[in-house]
């Protein structure tokens, strides 16, 4: 996966002519913490998930190109697949181990983007993080990329789980944590211990609400 210098204009234009409109117009978007993030650097954004709308979200408040997994039917989709390619999206098979999806991943990284990795892997009701998945720590751990938490409050409401046509003017709230040092190896228990205060960030900030 290449970032050609097209590929990076492509995704600004989107995010300041869609992305932040929407975000700060219909949505009366606000975000905290902007000052915690990294302007340079190879960065792993991690975040809760309720929402198909989590990632330009997520992208939008960090103020810097985050590409993201997404599962690989999204990329059967026509018209889906070439927006959220421009984006930053790659595919990712869904459960099991994905080589190519970590390549990229860490291709991505190299490159000079950040990489944002829904901690709980799908989707949930509440945006709150039951199941996380160790795939960003053993990233984090096997690249020495530092982890930024990020907490979005309010998108399970706009567009849930099962629906089709996202709701109006429902509030978001993006709030961005301090970051947190990569785990010292691979070894699971230090990547469980990185992923527990990766999620523990998330719902503190989540827990502070609009």
């Amino acid at each position: 996966m290449g970032y050609r210098r097209r590929d990076w204009l492509a995704y600004w234009l989107l995010k300041w002519l869609v992305v932040n409109p929407l975000f700060r117009g219909l949505y009366f978007g606000r975000t905290y913490g902007q000052e915690n993030v990294p302007r340079q650097g190879s960065l792993i954004v991690v975040s809760n998930h309720a929402s198909h709308l989590d990632p330009p979200l997520v992208a939008n408040a960090v103020r810097r190109p985050v590409a993201f997994m997404a599962k690989e039917e999204l990329f059967q989709v026509p018209g889906l697949k070439q927006v959220i390619q421009l984006y930053g999206a790659y595919p990712v098979k869904r459960g099991g181990s994905d080589r190519a999806a970590l390549r990229a991943t860490e291709a991505a990284l190299a490159q000079g983007w950040a990489v944002g990795i829904f901690l709980n892997g799908t989707r949930t009701p509440d945006g709150r993080i039951p199941q996380p998945h160790l795939g960003a720590a053993l990233v984090a751990a096997r690249t020495q990329t530092p982890l930024l938490p990020v907490a979005l409050w309010g998108t399970e409401k706009v567009l849930p789980k099962g629906s089709r046509w996202p709701r109006l003017f429902c509030p978001i709230t993006v709030r961005i944590g301090n970051v947190i040092p990569p785990p010292a190896s691979s070894d699971k228990a230090d990547l469980q211990q990185v992923t527990a205060e990766c999620v523990q960030a998330i719902h503190a900030l989540l827990d502070q609400g609009r």
